[in-house]
């Protein structure tokens, strides 16, 4: 540990570390759509088309997807604190590079290399809430992170429209560089060392895709991780097409992304706000059903309103998207959590992989999806809604597992009560 970091046991460090660790979560999902209003200024520059442009989010996030799966196990390597500071320091040479951009081609090549950097941050501090805390208070500041990390992307425009009221698009980019210079300040005075030598694993490729492989081949894994991305990936729909679905679809200028996120910030609060009050209250598996069911409630609403009169207008057109971010808020922590509990030591590792599955998906949509979205906003709101649907099905697939292994579990406790005590459930196996 760092003779300047706090000790995580202290009362100060019980309130400083969360803020820090929930700044840290945001860089990574705030980098996506931060330069979005000044995409009409970099494709007037660049003369580069609206699809070229999209180039810009899908670039980012690839790298940070697939870089994704490796800071995980190297934190479990090397420790938490190399893995953040070093990606951070790489992060800040990557936004200058951007800023200084002459051409496209250049400016992808350094969004490349922030999205490589980017997620050492994000997946780290998530990591370190599991290494310092445990049970409610896990849930309570996992849920208080994970609400900076899903503000991130929905603020990161309005601050981008900000900041061109003072320069053009480079200044975009030198923002989020001195930010990286901030959290690195801040990290490094702070955040102390969560993982200690004793638990560290060997620092050799084939043990990094030994715990790779030991998260991959875990069922409840992929139930769990993709419960989580799909239900995240609704609300990300929106986020990653804004630039879309605010300037296209809706009418309005750069100033105006706030008509989509403001709903969407709001809703994220409220969902986080619940999530945090329910630790140690409800049990999370009912948390994470309950949040799918305002989800569901939310996609819903949200497609019925785009075939009315209303449906291309602020505010109908954003309602909908609003309960699903407000559901994910509500689910997202605890199934986090749930992930983190399958594999305790190799929780780097654990993190790095549900964040490789949601990225890599988001991802994808962006590439894929997202640029055939640009008809109506019915065709954003029936995608969204499919996203939660499939969610769903995922997770009651997962309940249903779970319910017979627990079910079993006390069968065979039953049948030999003089024998061995069955062995003692998980936290997150009772949620």
């Amino acid at each position: 540990m760092s003779s300047r970091a706090l000790d995580p046991t202290s009362r100060r460090a019980l309130v400083v570390i969360p803020v820090v660790l929930a700044m840290l979560s945001m860089i990574g999902p705030f980098s996506v759509d931060t330069p979005f209003p000044a995409f009409s200024s970099m494709a007037r520059e660049f003369d580069a088309s609206t699809a070229q442009m999209q180039l810009v989010v899908t670039a980012y996030m690839g790298a940070f997807a697939v870089m994704s799966v490796f800071h995980g196990p190297l934190s479990d390597a090397v420790g938490r604190r190399p893995v953040l500071l070093g990606g951070l320091a790489v992060y800040v040479v990557a936004s200058i590079g951007a800023a200084f951009s002459p051409d496209l081609t250049t400016l992808l090549a350094f969004r490349v290399l922030q999205g490589l950097s980017a997620g050492a941050s994000t997946i780290v501090s998530r990591t370190v809430i599991r290494d310092v805390f445990s049970g409610a208070q896990a849930q309570l500041l996992m849920s208080r992170v994970a609400m900076i990390f899903g503000l991130a992307p929905a603020i990161a425009p309005i601050v981008g429209g900000a900041v061109l009221q003072f320069g053009s698009w480079p200044w975009v980019f030198g923002f989020m560089a001195g930010l990286g210079m901030v959290l690195i300040a801040a990290a490094a005075l702070v955040l102390p060392e969560t993982h200690p030598p004793s638990r560290r694993t060997p620092l050799r490729p084939v043990e990094i895709v030994r715990g790779l492989t030991m998260v991959f081949r875990i069922p409840a894994f992929h139930r769990v991780a993709w419960s989580g991305t799909l239900l995240f990936g609704a609300q990300f729909l929106y986020i990653g097409g804004a630039a879309i679905f605010v300037g296209d679809l809706l009418g309005l200028g750069e100033l105006d992304f706030w008509v989509l996120f403001v709903p969407m910030i709001l809703a994220m609060m409220l969902g986080s706000w619940i999530s945090g009050r329910a630790a140690g209250r409800i049990a999370g598996r009912r948390l994470v059903s309950a949040g799918y069911t305002v989800a569901l409630a939310g996609g819903a609403v949200g497609v019925a309103l785009t075939v009315t009169p209303w449906g291309d207008h602020a505010p109908w057109a954003v309602l909908g998207c609003a309960f699903v971010a407000l559901g994910s808020a509500m689910a997202y922590p605890t199934l986090q959590l749930m992930a983190l509990d399958l594999l305790p030591e190799r929780r780097g590792a654990v993190m790095s992989g549900a964040t490789f599955v949601t990225l890599l998906f988001n991802a994808s949509v962006a590439a894929l999806v997202t640029p055939h979205l640009t008809s109506s906003t019915l065709a954003f709101a029936v995608a969204s809604f499919a996203f939660v649907v499939v969610g769903q099905l995922c997770w009651s697939w997962h309940l249903s597992i779970e319910d017979r292994a627990i079910e079993d579990r006390v069968s065979e406790a039953r049948r030999d009560p003089d024998g061995e005590a069955p062995e003692e459930l998980e936290p997150t196996d009772l949620m």
